[in-house]
C-alpha cells in the first residue's frame, strides 16, 4: 500500500513539477503572439486531446498503462524540446500537438490504474485519500517549480539564454514522470489473450456503453467533466497578472499563491465526506470569490480568486472519486477517458468564450462574467452527483496511507 501510495505520489509529483506551467503564455507573448494566436494554440491543444482522449482510454483498459503513461510523458518531454530550439507559431503548435497526446494518454489512465491496484489488495475504500494526497503532493510541486521559475527565467535573461533553464527543468521532470510509470505495479489484464483488435474494440464498446447507459455513471460523468474544464481558465491567469502591473519575472510567485490554496483544496478532499449539496455550494462559493477577485481591479483580488482555484481543486477530488465509486470498473479507463472527453470539450468551451470576449472586454471583464458557469456548474453537482457509497464511505479516516 504505502509503495504504491509513493510511486503514484512520484508520478503526480513529476507530472505538476513543471518550470514552463507558470510562464508558456508570456514566452507565447514575448514570441510575438497576441491574445488570439495565443487563444488558438489553447484550442490545437484542447482540439487534439479532445479527439484521442476516448480512444487512448480504451487502449489503456486493453493493454499496458503504465507503458502509455510512460510514453506520453516522453512526448510531452519532446514537445517542451520543441518550444526551446523552434520558438515559433508553428513551433508552439507542434509542442502542444505532442503534449495533447500525452494529456489524452494519462487522463483517465493513472486514476483506473490506481483504483484497480487498489481493488487488488483490498484497499479500494482508500481511492479518495490516496488520490487527494497524490493531488496535493503534485499541487505542492506545482507551488515548487512555480517559485523556481522566477530566478530560472531571470538567470537565463542574466546570461542571454532566455528560457533555457525553464526548458531543460520541464524537460527532466518529464523523465521522471515516464520512470515513476514504469515502476508502478500493474495487475495483468486476463483479457489480453486474444486478438488485440478485438480486445481493444470490446473495451471501448463496454466503456461507451456504460457511460452512455447507466444514469447515475452518466450525471456523475457530466459533473465530474465540468469541474476540471472550468479550470482552463487558469492558462489566462499570468496574462491577467502581468496586465495588473507585475513584472513577468514576479508572475510565477504570485502564481505560487494559488498553487498553495490548490495544495489545501486537494488536502482538505482527503477526509472530507461530503454530500452532493455540499459539493454543489463549494463550487458556487467559487464562482462568486472569482467575480468579485477580478472586479477588485488589482493585485489584491488575487486572494479570492487563489481560495477559488483551491475550492475548484477541492471539488474536483471529490467528483472524481464520485464518479470511480459509481463505475462498474470493467472499462473503467474507458469511462474515465469519456468524462476526460467531455472535459476537453468544457475546455475548448471555456476557451472560445475567453478568446471571443477578448475581442469586445479585457481580461478582467471575461474574468468576472466566467463566474457565471462556475455557479452554474455548483447549482447542477448539487443536483445530479450521487451520494457517498461503498467503502470510500465507510473507510475509517484516520487509517494510514
Amino acid at each position: 500500500m504505502r509503495h504504491l501510495t509513493r510511486l503514484y505520489c512520484t508520478l503526480r509529483a513529476c507530472d505538476e513539477g513543471v518550470l514552463f506551467f507558470p510562464v508558456y503564455a508570456l514566452l507565447f507573448a514575448d514570441a510575438g503572439l497576441d491574445t488570439a494566436q495565443i487563444t488558438s494554440l489553447f484550442l490545437i491543444w484542447a482540439g487534439v486531446s479532445f479527439a484521442l482522449e476516448v480512444p487512448s482510454g480504451a487502449w489503456a483498459d486493453a493493454f499496458s498503462r503504465r507503458r502509455l503513461l510512460a510514453f506520453g510523458a516522453l512526448l510531452r518531454c519532446t514537445g517542451f524540446a520543441v518550444w526551446w530550439l523552434w520558438p515559433t507559431y508553428h513551433g508552439f503548435a507542434l509542442g502542444f500537438v505532442l503534449w495533447a497526446v500525452r494529456s489524452a494518454a494519462s487522463s483517465g489512465t493513472k486514476e483506473a490504474l490506481l483504483y484497480d491496484e487498489l481493488v487488488a489488495i483490498g484497499a479500494a475504500g482508500r481511492y479518495q485519500a490516496v488520490a487527494s494526497r497524490a493531488a496535493t503532493v503534485a499541487m505542492l510541486s506545482m507551488l515548487v517549480t512555480t517559485a523556481l521559475a522566477a530566478p530560472a527565467y531571470a538567470f537565463g535573461q542574466r546570461f542571454g539564454a532566455g528560457y533555457a533553464l525553464i526548458a531543460l527543468g520541464s524537460m527532466l521532470a518529464c523523465l521522471g514522470s515516464a520512470a515513476a510509470a514504469l515502476a508502478l505495479p500493474e495487475q495483468p489484464k486476463a483479457e489480453r489473450s486474444g486478438d488485440g483488435v478485438r480486445t481493444y474494440l470490446a473495451k471501448l464498446r463496454g466503456g461507451l456503453a456504460e457511460a452512455r447507459g447507466d444514469r447515475t455513471v452518466r450525471r456523475a460523468l457530466v459533473v465530474a467533466a465540468l469541474v476540471p474544464a472550468l479550470s482552463a481558465f487558469d492558462e489566462y491567469v499570468p496574462l491577467l497578472v502581468r496586465d495588473l502591473g507585475m513584472a513577468t519575472a514576479g508572475v510565477p510567485l504570485v502564481l505560487a499563491l494559488m498553487m498553495g490554496a490548490m495544495a489545501a483544496g486537494s488536502a482538505l478532499a482527503e477526509r472530507w465526506r461530503a454530500s452532493p449539496v455540499a459539493i454543489g455550494s463549494v463550487i458556487v462559493s467559487a464562482g462568486v470569490l472569482l467575480a468579485a477577485g477580478a472586479l477588485a481591479g488589482d493585485l489584491v483580488g488575487l486572494g479570492p480568486i487563489a481560495v477559488c482555484f483551491g475550492l475548484l481543486q477541492l471539488t474536483r477530488v471529490l467528483t472524481e472519486t464520485r464518479l470511480q465509486e459509481v463505475m462498474s470498473g470493467s472499462s473503467r479507463a474507458t469511462v474515465l477517458s469519456v468524462a476526460g472527453f467531455a472535459c476537453e470539450l468544457g475546455a475548448l468551451g471555456v476557451y472560445g468564450l475567453f478568446g471571443l470576449g477578448s475581442l469586445w472586454l479585457d481580461v478582467v471583464a471575461v474574468s468576472a462574467l466566467f463566474a457565471i458557469p462556475v455557479v452554474a456548474v455548483g447549482l447542477l453537482a448539487s443536483r445530479w452527483l450521487p451520494a457517498g457509497a461503498g467503502a470510500a464511505e465507510n473507510a475509517p479516516v484516520g487509517e494510514p496511507v
